[in-house]
């Protein structure tokens, strides 16, 4: 089988896939559309405009089919295409890592925020990333700090496998060190700036959840318990313990979830800092809070 696309020409089948993506509710059909037909031919966006006119082979064809019918049953095209850009960083994707979204970005941002309104930007400085997945974040923030040597943890062997080898493609392997442990219960030391993305939906609210994201997500990284809030009650009082005086604490939070993160904060003896970040969609999507000295 060649699939629907064999003869037509790169513009044609581009324009063909994304009626089809349009077709079936695909908010991203055009985006979607350029970049499997890009994978497909191995050809960036100025690429298929120069060879908007040449015809498919039917190899081509029957991969550009095979790569539609998975978007068509709800795999993410990020699955498809196994990576994703983050922070200007193209990331490598698993089965046992998160896709990195652009809400995620905002806890970058904050953490970046908060160092530089204490003047740290360019001071020698450890950090944590708890639950690190692809080392999305961790390797977001490595890239903006030279001086800083960062650590994530996961407790999936197969998300650190992931992470090193996004680490090693963006030159970071020198100064990324991962360990496999539960949020920070394998670290030692005292840290500058802690970061997490850590499972925060509601148990019962999973099986509503989209397809790209119930079906392909990896479970782990998804349900946070009853309410939601079970990572960061393990998570906060364990990063509270390693924050060196001044140190900060960001943390990415579910719609309506960031005053209940900020209580727990206060309750492990950190001071919330600042009001939550919101993200695009104005959702609050990132918690801090400082350990102050005492």
């Amino acid at each position: 089988m060649t699939g629907s696309f064999a003869g037509q020409s790169v513009e044609t089948a581009r324009r063909a896939l994304t009626a089809r993506f349009k077709s079936s509710a695909i908010d991203s059909s055009e985006l979607d559309a350029r970049l499997l037909v890009g994978a497909v031919l191995g050809l960036d966006l100025t690429g298929l405009i120069t060879a908007a006119q040449r015809r498919l082979t039917a190899d081509e064809a029957t991969r550009l089919e095979d790569f539609a019918q998975r978007r068509l049953q709800g795999e993410p095209t990020a699955r498809i295409l196994g990576h994703k850009e983050f922070w200007g960083l193209p990331l490598k994707l698993s089965a046992a890592t998160l896709v990195p979204r652009p809400d995620t970005e905002t806890v970058v941002e904050l953490a970046l925020e908060l160092l530089a309104a204490g003047g740290a930007l360019g001071r020698t400085l450890r950090i944590a990333d708890l639950g690190t997945g692809s080392g999305a974040i961790l390797l977001a923030l490595l890239s903006e700090l030279p001086n800083a040597h960062g650590f994530g943890t996961d407790i999936s062997s197969a998300a650190l496998q992931t992470a090193t080898a996004n680490a090693a493609a963006a030159g970071l392997s020198d100064r990324a060190t991962f360990v496999a442990c539960d949020y920070a219960s394998g670290l030692t030391g005292s840290f500058d700036l802690i970061v997490s993305n850590p499972p925060y939906i509601r148990s019962a609210d999973i099986a509503g959840l989209a397809v790209d994201v119930r079906e392909y997500d990896p479970p782990a990284a998804l349900d946070g318990g009853i309410d939601g809030l079970d990572a960061y009650r393990a998570l906060i009082p364990q990063a509270a313990r390693l924050m060196a005086p001044g140190a900060a604490l960001v943390v990415e939070a579910g719609e309506g979830q960031s005053e209940q993160i900020r209580a727990l904060m206060t309750a492990a003896g950190l001071t919330p800092a600042g009001a939550p970040k919101a993200d695009l969609a104005g959702i609050q999507r990132a918690v801090a809070a400082r350990k102050m000295a005492r």
